[in-house]
């Protein structure tokens, strides 16, 4: 590709899902397989990019409360169901969120973690008799990778209680490994060495420890408006940062580029 030409970003979802625990709110990430084109090897919370029938009109009937606006929190949850096997639904019609027992069933009846992977999820949907709980789901945050870069994705972020009583795994094929942490230990971690960060991972985490519990992380989910959120390289006497708008939400709004990693 031409440097002067810009890649469109493709679009993407994820949803970070949190637990309250002994030392403040905890949430779910999952290690990246080193072979990965994108983000290989790091640590990040959930998610894809959005695909074609994640926006067929069919999902109206399961997916009730999210208007036109579904086929992100459809990726979101199917993506965090493909790569941690935890699901974010019910039964048809209302209800409580599924189970353990419940979702232990769907994934054996899908062939979750199998090398042949699962088959649409619209059609296991149906089968299950289930719907998406998307109404759970609470726009956090939307970011796009940097212009420079050749891979660009514009993801959505959602925030999310962690369904009860399930609990997460991986599929070993683009998830390796996952762990509950607070976003504090995951950044220490991170400045340790022994986790790696993609910017748009980082700033999160960085944000998300205001929060002293699940409830306060979600009542402020829809206090700031979402608006695209795009780094910038930004040369200051101190050395190169990345930066972002000062008024997204987000403090500090700069990382030096040595601290950034973007995929």
């Amino acid at each position: 590709m031409p440097s002067d030409v810009v890649a469109q970003p493709r679009p993407a979802a994820t949803v970070i899902l949190l637990r309250d625990g002994a030392d403040g709110p905890e949430v779910y990430v999952i290690r990246r397989h080193d072979a990965l084109a994108f983000a290989g090897g790091a640590t990040v919370f959930p998610g894809g990019r959005i695909d074609p029938a994640d926006g067929d009109p069919a999902w109206a009937d399961l997916c009730p409360g999210t208007g036109d606006d579904h086929a992100s929190r459809i990726a979101a949850i199917r993506e965090t169901f493909e790569e941690c096997g935890l699901l974010l639904a019910r039964p048809a019609g209302g209800g409580p969120l599924i189970d353990e027992a419940a979702v232990t069933g769907v994934r054996a009846r899908s062939g979750w973690g199998g090398e042949s992977g699962c088959p649409p999820f619209l059609e296991q949907m149906r089968r299950e008799g289930l719907e998406l709980a998307a109404d759970r789901l609470l726009p956090f945050a939307r970011w796009q990778t940097p212009e420079w870069v050749h891979r660009r994705f514009d993801t959505l972020f959602f925030l999310a209680a962690a369904p009860p009583g399930q609990t997460a795994s991986f599929d070993r094929r683009e998830a390796v490994e996952g762990l509950w942490a607070t976003p504090r230990a995951l950044l220490a971690r991170a400045d340790a060495g022994t986790v790696r960060l993609v910017f748009a991972t980082r700033m999160n985490l960085m944000r998300l420890t205001a929060f002293g519990s699940v409830a306060e992380a979600l009542a402020a989910a829809g206090r700031r408006p979402i608006r695209p959120i795009l780094p910038r390289r930004v040369d200051t006497p101190a050395g190169p940062v990345l930066r972002i708008p000062v008024d997204a939400g987000y403090d500090p709004a700069e990382l030096p580029v040595e601290l950034v990693r973007l995929g």
